[in-house]
């Protein structure tokens, strides 16, 4: 057996806001992939926590879910809302994560996906053709946002007018921060997720009453596994479809437009070689790492990377991190339209909880780039962007934005 080290401990709590908020996140990580790719924090708001930064050792924890469990602890690094817990099945371990993703992910197939491809296309064209030209407006508001909600509009068969609520629920669901902690918090937060769950109980009650389809409401309300959740598994398993086919994408796509604009000359090689469209939708998720973090719990005493880790410890697999390990992606920062192992990312996670809708969200993000080389746009920052304060999404809040034609 090798020599256990001592604990080296996280000289930055990587769970500050403020390195998401003022974008300061990259030298603290690249020094604990340098020195201490597993390190232990025994201070934070979220108590302690071990940090995994490098590509090998994120996939090797997810690889391994019985050892490192999404079920006895929370999947984010704060322990649910209020202390709380939402059982969904990202947050379940085999057998019954199985048994739940089985219901859901068919509802992927290729036969469902050609359909909201399709769907996808024209709702781009009809939102992007409404943009105005030559004035300034938020990318964020106009473009990222209406584009994801409008898919999960189409997702669940609601009216696009319901998009907004649908915001509000995926905001809340998917809130990290050390003030969410409260009994007060967690009032609101159930008084809006009854909403959502009454909302969606609607639509599922006229599932049960038609014969079962590919439908994702309709598989969950036929289906053994879950066709009689309670009512918290039913809001957590909404929250959870929500949340995930809403941040993902919608990071992304902001993302994309600070891609280009610092790398301009990657948009050029796009109108150059549009076949690199599909591998950069895959490079903005490497780049932007829409998802912070994930996190697990050790269900045994045991050992990773030389350290003793006692059951019950949190370890946060911060995939911000390893998607910029240059042992993995040589010149890590550079966002490459032809990078060559894009897709070894690890932005939809790895393993059994790898996004199950991970294929919608490249069909969107090509759709995007798409369209944005075929009007030969440039897409023109007008100022600072903002970005969420949250150590779990890695987004913006708002992005001022020109359109203007390429030279």
């Amino acid at each position: 057996m090798a020599t256990l080290l001592e604990r080296p401990a996280t000289p930055v709590d990587v769970s500050d806001n403020a390195l998401y908020t003022e974008h300061l996140w990259h030298a603290p990580f690249a020094e604990l992939r340098r020195s201490a790719p597993l390190s232990w924090r025994e201070d934070s708001p979220y108590g302690p926590y071990w940090s995994a930064t490098t590509h090998d050792l994120v996939a090797e924890v997810e690889l391994d879910p019985a050892t490192w469990s999404s079920e006895l602890g929370n999947i984010t690094i704060q322990e649910g809302v209020a202390g709380h817990e939402f059982p969904n099945f990202i947050a379940m371990d085999p057998p019954r994560h199985t048994a739940q993703r089985r219901v859901v992910s068919p509802a992927f197939n290729p036969t469902s996906m050609a359909r909201l491809e399709e769907l996808v296309r024209a709702r781009s064209k009809q939102l992007l053709d409404a943009l105005p030209q030559g004035e300034t407006f938020d990318w964020v508001e106009e473009v990222s946002i209406p584009l994801t909600m409008g898919m999960l509009c189409i997702l669940f068969d609601m009216p696009f007018e319901d998009r907004h609520d649908i915001k509000t629920w995926s905001d809340m669901a998917s809130n990290v921060a050390p003030d969410t902690g409260s009994e007060e918090y967690y009032e609101r937060f159930m008084a809006e997720m009854g909403r959502m769950l009454a909302r969606f109980d609607e639509l599922m009650e006229e599932r049960r009453n038609l014969p079962p389809s590919d439908d994702l409401l309709s598989r969950m309300v036929h289906s053994e596994a879950m066709g009689n959740l309670t009512p918290m598994e039913r809001i957590a398993n909404i929250a959870l479809l929500i949340v995930g086919g809403n941040d993902t994408t919608r990071n992304s796509m902001s993302g994309l437009v600070d891609a280009f604009n610092r790398f301009p000359e990657e948009l050029d090689r796009l109108h150059a070689d549009p076949s690199l469209i599909p591998n950069t939708a895959q490079e903005i998720i490497r780049w932007q790492s829409p998802v912070t973090h994930m996190r697990r719990t050790a269900t045994k005493d045991t050992e990773l990377a030389g350290q003793r880790i006692a059951a019950g410890e949190k370890i946060v697999l911060w995939y911000i991190s390893a998607n910029r390990d240059e042992s993995v992606f040589p010149d890590a920062d550079r966002f490459d339209v032809g990078r060559a192992n894009a897709r070894r990312h690890l932005g939809f996670g790895h393993g059994i909880h790898r996004c199950v809708g991970a294929r919608l969200a490249e069909v969107q993000l090509v759709t995007l780039i798409e369209e944005i080389v075929a009007r030969n746009w440039r897409i023109v920052p007008q100022g600072k962007p903002t970005r969420l304060a949250s150590p779990f999404l890695h987004g913006f809040t708002s992005m001022p934005v020109r359109l203007e034609q390429r030279g």
